[in-house]
């Protein structure tokens, strides 16, 4: 079979894979923008409740793992999110250096009306459900080579 050969060196910016990442990305987080302030929730402080609606009571380290956050990043966010009423932080009996997190109420709440936005997104990208599960794949195969 053929042997994967690196593609050709270039230095110029448009043709970084980085930077067509990097910019796709920017994109992106600034379309979910006007949707998001809706909920009034930034587009990282979505990942989070996301991911928190998918795990239910998620350790926080497992969180930041998830998300590729590390404590410092991870810790205001969840401020943010316990002042605004939607997350709760609890520490483990147990073992008081394990803190759990969950949705209140409120979150869940919002979870209903948050339902809308992967829909909206999607026909906001221009491009058909097949589209989007092939540069998912594509991405998540980058990032599996990568780690």
């Amino acid at each position: 079979m053929g042997e994967i050969r690196p593609p050709a060196v270039s230095m110029a910016l448009d043709d970084q894979l980085c930077f067509a990442l990097h910019s796709a990305s920017r994109a992106v987080t600034a379309a979910y923008r006007p949707v998001l302030a809706e909920l009034g929730l930034t587009y990282p402080q979505y990942l989070v409740m996301l991911a928190v609606w998918e795990r239910g009571d998620v350790p926080m380290k497992e969180l930041g793992a998830v998300l590729g956050l590390d404590y410092g990043t991870l810790s205001p966010l969840l401020k943010r999110l316990e002042t605004a009423g939607l997350v709760r932080r609890a520490r483990q009996p147990d073992d008081e250096r394990l803190i759990t997190v969950s949705a209140t109420e409120k979150g869940r709440v919002l979870r209903a009306r948050a339902e809308q936005v992967p829909g909206a997104m999607g026909q906001s990208y221009g491009m058909s459900a097949e589209e989007a599960e092939r540069l998912r794949a594509q991405l998540r195969d980058l990032i599996e080579r990568l780690s």
